[in-house]
Order: C-alpha cells, then structure tokens, then sequence
C-alpha cells in the first residue's frame, strides 16, 4: 500500500471520529432540550463511538450489494442487512455499557430496557450513512462515465485535428510549390485558408518557354467537402491544360466533368488564362469568377470583362474566349472573394473600391512583394480573423518584355478586347 492511500485512509478514520463527536454533541444538545439528561456523558460517549464505529466497519463488507446491479432485489436484501448490522451493534455497544457498570440485574435485562432509543438512532445513522456511499458510488459512477466519454471526445477531436493537419499538407502540396515564370513577366501567387483546409484553389502552369496558364478558383462551401472538390477541380485543370486548348475548352470540359460527378448543390467559380508573353497576349475565360483588375503603369485601371456561367450547375454552357493585351508596367491581379469580402469588426468588408485604391498605390511594386503585403492589408483590415480564404495571383509585366512586345505594344499602349474600363 502506497502512501497515498495510508493518508487518505488516516483521513476516513479522523472525519468518523469527528462526525461521532458531532453526534454525541447533538445527543447531549437533545437530552438537555427535552429536560431528560443522560445519566453519564461517559454512557453517551460510549454508545456513539462503539455504534458509529462499528456500524461502518460492519456495513463496509457490504458494499457488494449497491454496486452489483445484477440481481433484481438487491435493494430489500440491502436493507435488510442493514438491519442485521444494526441488531448486532446494538446489542454489542449495550455490552460495553453493562460491562462498565454494576447492575443488579442481568444483561438481557438491561438490553430489554435500553435498547429502543440506541437501535432507532444507530438505524437512522445506518441508513444515512448507506445512503451516503450508494449516493457517491453513483455519482462516482457518473463521473468516471463522463470522464471517458470526454477522453473519448478529446481523442477524437485530436484525431480530426490530426486528420485535418494532414489534409491541409496534402492541399498545400496540391499548390504550385514553385510559380513558373516567362519571359516579360513576373508572377506570384499566396494562398491563406480561412481553416485548417479550403476551397480556393490557383495554379500557374508553364504550356511553353513563352506561354503559362494562370486560373484562380474558389468551391463553394469550407472544410474537407470543399478541399476534396478543389483537389478534383486542379486533377482536372492540369489534364485539360495545354497549348493547344483554349481557355473556353479547358472551362467546357472541366464544367461537363463536375455537372457528372458533383453534387447538384457544389459549384465553383473559375477564371482560367493562358498568358503570351512572345506577343504580351491574355487570352480568358471567366466562369463566374470575380473579375480580374488590371493595373497600368500610370494608374488607370481595366476590369477584365467575361461572364461565364458557374461550374457545374449548366451542363450545356458554351463558354467564350476574351483576348486583353498587356503592357510593359501592367499589373494583372487575380483573387478571390476571401479577399474582397473579409470584414473589419464592425462588419464593413474591405471590398473591391478599396482594393483597387490600395492596388493603385502600390502598383510599383514587385509581384511577390505586392500579393504578400495585400494578403497582410486584408488581414490587418479584418483584425487577423479571415471568414473565408483568401487567394491572389499577380502577374506584372516588367521592364524585361521581349522587344517584339516592347514594338506591338509601346510604353502607353492600352488596347483591350471584352475590357470594361473603370
């Protein structure tokens, strides 16, 4: 036995002693009320350490019979044991009291006299103190249960967090690790879930040494539903991309293959590109994606104008081709509505009219400088509690474009086909 539970037991045995001085001091209090003193403190003493003492090392034993629920009457045969017990110790604590006096008469004398009052109070506490035990056995019970079912519920929950930890491993290793470049143009994408794994989706695929495909997308709804969807939406993107499918084909058949295999709820939104950079050429389709925003070097600003139907929803759609040529200075930017949409704590959301503002002004920037420092504008906008994820791609055109560009286009060129100009 550990030391521990020699204390706890030295414990037990001093709380006993002190509830029989609470008894005897109540006895004493109650003989004195009804103007019927005991004859002998000592008699009184006696009787309630013997009885008390006694009963509950004799009851002890008997714990079997509240915590086996096998029998059907396990509570009648619990009582009357109870009242085994209290016989035996009410004729045992008389016997003490005969043996420390000299009475005339004999002891079973004595006990028919004497035994009424010290069986009625030794059976109230008998049964007070079985009640007692059978109450924190049960609530003992009670709360081993629950404790295993929090154990249980914590395991599981850690369990999800590990699963969720690694599907947000395999979702990162779904992103580009490394953004491609071409000739004339630098681009940089960031991605930042709103939860462990998300719905937005960007890749940036080279086709050839002069031409890469930008897309950006967002599936509906948030968790591992959306983060299984958008791993479909990139397996399939990255089959149909190539040099020799246009924007409006990839949407086509990436549409035929969600309308199949999707949920008539699910839905994504889609802005697919194939960037020339030979002939500085944007050819788009937009399936119902936000519109892209295109920034000049002198800050005048082009919204990139195509509506296409959502993905999944119309298995019928025809989608067209946008073309939009691109400058040396020009700053294309792609997101997603985490980014527009995340709100400030008295609920105002950062909002296109503001990003374009804050794009305009920080347009001189480098590609990878610019995303990071928007993806931490909106952060700090929404006090660092992004509602949804937050997706940016940025494609500059810089001062390296190839001299055939620099010929077609020139410095201020800005001719653009399906642009709408804010």
């Amino acid at each position: 036995m550990d030391r521990r539970k020699l204390l706890h037991g030295f414990d037990c045995v001093l709380r006993l002693q002190a509830l029989c001085g609470g008894i005897i001091l109540a006895s004493w209090l109650i003989f004195w009320a009804v103007e019927n003193p005991v004859g002998s403190i000592r008699d009184l003493f006696l009787y309630v350490l013997t009885q008390v003492n006694l009963t509950v090392v004799l009851l002890h034993p008997l714990k079997f019979l509240y915590e086996d629920r096998n029998s059907r009457y396990h509570w009648p045969i619990h009582v009357l044991a109870i009242l085994a017990v209290n016989c035996v110790v009410v004729v045992t604590s008389a016997a003490v009291i005969y043996s420390v006096h000299d009475w005339n008469s004999p002891f079973l004398e004595f006990l028919r006299h004497s035994w009424k009052f010290p069986f009625v109070a030794n059976l109230v506490f008998a049964f007070s103190y079985e009640l007692y035990k059978v109450s924190t056995r049960r609530l003992r019970r009670h709360n081993q249960l629950l404790q295993r079912t929090i154990e249980v519920e914590i395991a599981g929950r850690e369990a999800d967090a590990i699963e969720l930890q690694r599907a947000r491993e395999i979702q990162e290793n779904l992103l580009p690790k490394s953004i491609p470049q071409i000739p004339g143009f630098q681009i940089a994408g960031t991605w930042e879930p709103a939860k462990a794994v998300g719905g937005d989706y960007y890749d940036v695929i080279q086709l050839t040494d002069s031409k890469a495909a930008l897309c950006i997308a967002d599936v509906s709804g948030k968790g591992i539903s959306a983060a299984l969807l958008m791993a479909n939406v990139q397996a399939a993107v990255r089959a149909f991309a190539t040099e020799s499918v246009s924007p409006a084909e990839v949407c086509g058949r990436l549409n035929s293959v969600l309308c199949t295999n999707t949920a008539t709820e699910k839905f994504v939104t889609l802005f697919y590109s194939v960037l020339d950079a030979k002939h500085g050429i944007l050819q788009f389709t937009n399936a119902g994606h936000l519109r892209p925003i295109v920034i000049s070097h002198d800050g005048s600003v082009a919204r990139l104008e195509n509506d296409g139907a959502l993905l999944g929803i119309f298995p019928d759609w025809r989608y067209e081709v946008s073309t939009v040529r691109l400058a040396t200075g020009d700053t294309l930017v792609l997101f997603t509505d985490g980014i527009t949409e995340a709100e400030a704590a008295n609920g105002e959301e950062f909002g296109e009219e503001r990003l374009i503002d804050w794009l305009v002004r920080s347009r001189h920037l480098r590609s990878d400088i610019l995303q990071l420092r928007l993806l931490d504008e909106v952060k700090k906008f929404s006090n660092r509690a992004l509602a949804d994820d937050a997706t940016v791609i940025v494609a500059s055109a810089n001062s390296f474009a190839t001299e055939a560009v620099q010929q077609t286009l020139g410095r201020t060129q800005l001719s653009y086909s399906g642009v709408h100009n804010d």
